[in-house]
């Protein structure tokens, strides 16, 4: 038989064409084992390499060892674990796989390894270039190397693009440098099964002939795979994971796998699976059935936690039909509600009377006790959840009884949207569902919906009111332009107004003038209240109350503007804050230049804010106290094991793919508050302009612009600006979509949250990177995740369209520079929102005088300045700067 690999520690591994698979022990990995990674971060490397050695003796003829996490010192840790292990001779006698996603890594672990290697993992991700310099290295070393099924565009996730890739991979590595071919080992992908996605069904299928078709026609190369993805799904329980290992394994090795990375204690003997789990298990493998997914799913329900089952309290399952319908609703319990809602149906006979009768009583109740405090608002989506997965019962019968009756009971009707140029929808999800709750009917039209097509779909479906929301300020003047449009077509809807940047002060100001029937709704739990007066016959009475309120708000907001004082923007800028360059000489980043960045939700999570994870389910509160605050504390629990448990999931099934850019590059000031961006031969290639304060300052305070942190250029003085753009991935908001699309709100919004908490905390991540390293000036910065989220670092991070620079404009400045979108894919809307949506953009000042501030209001003289610098219309820019306004 021919010889496929040859690998070595202190002893030889010969792979040959009869050789049985290559068990990879995957253990020593930080994000595959807790336990290891408590270890290492403890420094108890003694216990560490007991887990290697439990490796080799559980049977693992390779061990791969992965240091990549965000507290670590990836390299360092890598370096000592393998000179550690050199003087193991019961552990390093097997060949060593180096496994991280950073290649100064790989590179010290490929000086520091006994032996002939496997290096996991080299890519066409960051193009041709960058992979045939690692390659050479890798065969310099004289080492193996797993090839990832991934390039320029992405991961590849169907069979197409994984043959597409490898044989392109294979032929720049075999024709182009000389590769050995049996050093090359492909990883085509092996994905979670079982995830009730449609698109994932061929999941293992695609692998499996992925395999086939590499070694039919790629001479020489193997075929590896992390066995272990296959089952994130069924976490926590063994029973059903060991199976799917085991015959993933059986059909993956008849396809041609060679080796794989597999925790040999999670795999059972394929002849020892119980017959009814082995073709439950096979059916998903092989996508045989339809409703695979589904009965698998139940049978592990069934065996997850047996003794926990026992003793779990089941008496209300003998109550009244009703009661136990709203048992259901008020706990969010999915489990019986089909179950229930045919008995009721069979009982009453029409799924109008059941959806009008025991369903919408549940759910007053529901809505009672989050009027009265009594429920939260992720309990309230919980039971949003119960509620539509019986409707969605109900639904073929509803249709058959409007056929048969040619009648339909209308319910009230509220049409949501997310205005034009603005993607964000958290908030406006959260109170369709507790609109939905309180029997209301949502029309939700999603994101980024123009004027025009609200009011027409408003008049098409005969609503009752409109509700909009928005997040960044551009929204605020769109909501305008729908107020004016709807009277202009003489329309008479109560209008709600929603969102972060809105707020009652700027509905009275700004859209009560326009259109009277206007309301602000500061959150989600006063949306029931006012929605139910609006279709009350105290409706006019309400709206009426209403305005006399935002009538005093604007008559004293606008008094108050013409009595503050303001300088002219020439005062202003003699009244500028002053910083002493000499004495704080500008400090020369490492690494000037324009640089794409990757992380992962491992690295990730330890830098995540979690208080406003938790306002947007509002629960108010500092994290962690909130965990134990007497009024929210239980549901603030329980809310956060559900978070973590979904972070884990989207950590160990790679769904969210952080990228990420950032450019540090030579500036200077100059006299009109415009920062000159410069390449290292000096030559302006860009500019950022920024706005100054410009109310009138008690004496010695200066009026803050961003460009006085920058040196002036007549100073001479070299100085140095950065900015950057980072996203939590398109790859996370379509999975959110997929639980939206299954009427699970609950799991939607959380999703959406995390990835939001995910981008922001990318955005804090690579920032103390950029300090530390690409930049330097912080080198020795050790600041703990508390002291990262109070600012309490050198330097600051401000965003466009913030208080110190409130102009979203400038988001053009940095996508031009940076190339954002053709590097990263994250675009910006007409009205320079982000998409994904969980992203983040803004600069880096390095300066340690520069601080965070608030530009205010400003006069019509600085807006025309800024038209010049920008050398946009004036009508442009006022539209863009009218929040900042001082009048209006």
């Amino acid at each position: 038989m021919s010889l496929k690999l040859t690998l070595s520690g202190l002893e030889p591994l010969y792979i040959r064409d009869n050789s049985n698979f290559v068990n990879v022990g995957e253990r020593t990995n930080v994000t595959g084992s807790k336990r290891f990674l408590s270890l290492i971060k403890s420094g108890d490397y003694e216990a560490a390499l007991q887990i290697a050695r439990d490796q080799v003796e559980g049977g693992a003829q390779i061990i791969d060892i992965n240091m990549d996490e965000g507290m670590l010192d990836g390299k360092q840790a890598m370096v000592r674990f393998l000179r550690l292990i050199a003087a193991e001779p019961d552990i390093s006698k097997v060949p060593i796989m180096i496994d991280s996603s950073k290649w100064e890594i790989l590179e010290a672990g490929l000086k520091n390894v006994q032996g002939k290697a496997i290096v996991n993992s080299i890519s066409l991700k960051e193009g041709e270039e960058q992979f045939i310099y690692q390659a050479k290295k890798i065969r310099r070393y004289g080492a193996a190397a797993i090839v990832m099924a991934f390039d320029e565009i992405g991961q590849a996730d169907n069979l197409e693009r994984r043959i597409e890739i490898c044989k392109r991979s294979y032929d720049i590595l075999v024709n182009q440098i000389g590769f050995p071919k049996n050093d090359i080992i492909f990883d085509v992908n092996i994905f979670p099964l079982a995830t009730g996605m449609e698109e994932h069904r061929r999941n293992a299928l695609d692998f499996f002939e992925a395999t086939k078709w590499i070694k039919e026609n790629l001479s020489g190369a193997l075929v590896s795979g992390g066995v272990s993805n296959a089952s994130f799904s069924f976490r926590g329980n063994n029973l059903v994971r060991e199976a799917i290992h085991s015959v993933f394994l059986y059909h993956g090795i008849k396809y041609g796998m060679d080796m794989g990375i597999v925790n040999p204690e999670m795999l059972e003997v394929y002849d020892n699976i119980p017959p009814d789990l082995l073709e439950l298990v096979e059916d998903v493998v092989l996508d045989r059935r339809e409703d695979a997914t589904e009965r698998l799913i139940d049978y592990a329900e069934n065996v997850k936690g047996e003794a926990k089952t026992k003793k779990k309290d089941d008496e209300w399952r003998n109550w009244l039909l009703e009661k136990r319908i709203e048992h259901s609703l008020v706990k969010g319990i999915t489990e019986f509600i089909d179950e229930d809602t045919a008995e009721a149906l069979a009982k009453i006979e029409s799924p109008l009377k059941v959806i009008e009768g025991p369903l919408m009583d549940g759910m007053n109740v529901v809505g009672d006790l989050f009027g009265a405090g009594k429920m939260f608002l992720p309990q309230v989506v919980k039971s949003a959840r119960v509620m539509k997965k019986a409707v969605a019962y109900l639904t073929p019968y509803l249709e058959e009884e409007k056929r048969r009756n040619k009648t339909d009971k209308p319910a009230a009707k509220v049409l949501m949207a997310t205005v034009k140029g603005d993607v964000h929808d958290i908030g406006k999800n959260i109170v369709s569902v507790v609109l939905s709750c309180n029997g209301f009917e949502i029309i939700d039209l999603g994101v980024m919906v123009p004027a025009e097509k609200i009011l027409e779909e408003a008049i098409q479906h005969k609503v009752d009111m409109i509700g909009l929301s928005g997040l960044i300020t551009p929204s605020l003047d769109e909501m305008v332009h729908v107020a004016r449009e709807m009277k202009k077509r003489e329309m008479n809807l109560p209008l709600l107004i929603g969102g972060a940047t809105t707020s009652k002060a700027h509905t009275a100001v700004k859209i009560a003038p326009e259109y009277s029937s206007v309301i602000h709704i500061l959150d989600a739990s006063r949306s029931v209240p006012v929605a139910t007066k609006l279709i009350s016959e105290n409706q006019n009475e309400f709206l009426v109350e209403t305005h006399k309120d935002y009538d005093k708000i604007r008559d004293g907001f606008l008094s108050r503007t013409v009595q503050k004082e303001y300088l002219t923007i020439d005062q202003a800028r003699e009244n500028k804050f002053k910083v002493d360059f000499e004495a704080n000489k500008p400090f020369k980043p490492h690494n000037l230049g324009v640089h794409l960045h990757e992380a992962t939700v491992s690295e990730l999570r330890d830098y995540i804010d979690w208080t406003p994870y938790f306002k947007t389910w509002e629960l108010h509160g500092k994290f962690p106290d909130l965990l134990e605050d007497e009024l929210i504390g239980t549901e603030a629990k329980k809310l956060y094991k559900d978070t973590l448990e979904m972070l884990d999931r989207i950590e160990n099934e790679n769904i969210a793919k952080p990228k990420g850019i950032f450019g540090l590059f030579k500036s200077n000031s100059v006299e009109d508050d415009t920062i000159e961006i410069y390449d290292e031969d000096g030559t302006k290639i860009n500019q950022f302009i920024s706005l100054r304060q410009q109310s009138k300052k008690s004496k010695n305070l200066p009026n803050f612009s961003l460009a006085d942190f920058i040196a002036p250029k007549e100073s001479g003085i070299e100085d140095y600006v950065g900015c950057f753009a980072v996203t939590a991935g398109k790859e996370i908001s379509d999975f959110a979509r997929a639980f939206e699309e299954n009427n699970d709100d609950y799991n939607s919004i959380m999703v959406k949250a995390l990835a939001d908490r995910l981008a922001e905390a990318y955005a804090e991540f690579l920032h103390e990177k950029v300090r530390k390293e690409y930049w330097g000036y912080s080198a020795d910065e050790v600041l703990s995740n508390e002291d990262l989220i109070k600012e309490a670092y050198k330097g600051i991070r401000p965003a466009p369209g913030y208080p110190a620079c409130p102009d979203h404009l400038e988001k053009l400045s940095i996508w031009e520079l940076l190339k954002v979108k053709e590097k990263t894919g994250i675009e910006l809307t007409e009205s320079l929102a982000m998409l994904p949506v969980s992203s983040v953009s803004g600069y880096y000042f390095a300066s340690p005088e520069a601080k965070y501030f608030g530009v205010g209001k400003i006069k019509m003289d600085q807006v025309e300045d800024f038209a010049k610098r920008k050398n946009i219309e004036i009508e442009l820019a006022e539209k863009w700067l009218s929040p900042n306004l001082a009048t209006y």
